[in-house]
């Protein structure tokens, strides 16, 4: 009987700025065509590129090639899949549930009253008492 272990031990990533497509490559455990394929379908997926249009990944790419490769060899997500389920962690992570707050109109109200206060105690430090509870809330 043949058991398939598809996780594969991958080096551990050295503490550099930038690394080559090759480098990127033996650490991810992906050949470089296949990086130069995901670039094209992961939007997340942009490594710079100077001399020669020569790639250069950063350790974040090399962390998010990491995941994808999992995604892809790992779990046997499709390309499809995997590029939905890195957009789920992005928009979870973009979406916060307390930014909006809602008040009751007691707790609104007494908001704007603080506020007509503090610009109230603003005007006067600043000596322009004839903008007094100028303050437009509503």
């Amino acid at each position: 009987m043949i058991t398939s272990d598809k996780s594969v031990s991958l080096p551990a990533i050295p503490a550099k700025r930038y690394f080559t497509i090759g480098e990127v490559s033996d650490l991810c455990g992906v050949k470089p065509h296949v990086l130069r394929y995901w670039e094209q379908e992961f939007t997340q997926l942009k490594p710079v590129k100077r001399r020669g249009n020569r790639r250069y990944y950063q350790h974040h790419e090399v962390l998010l090639i990491r995941k994808i490769r999992e995604l892809l060899y790992e779990q046997g997500f499709t390309i499809s899949g995997a590029r939905n389920k890195l957009g789920e962690g992005k928009a979870a992570a973009t979406v916060d549930p307390d930014a909006a707050v809602r008040l009751s109109g007691q707790e609104l109200q007494a908001l704007r009253q603080e506020l007509t206060d503090i610009s109230d105690l603003l005007s006067s430090a600043l000596g322009n008492e004839s903008s007094k509870g100028q303050l437009d809330l509503h």
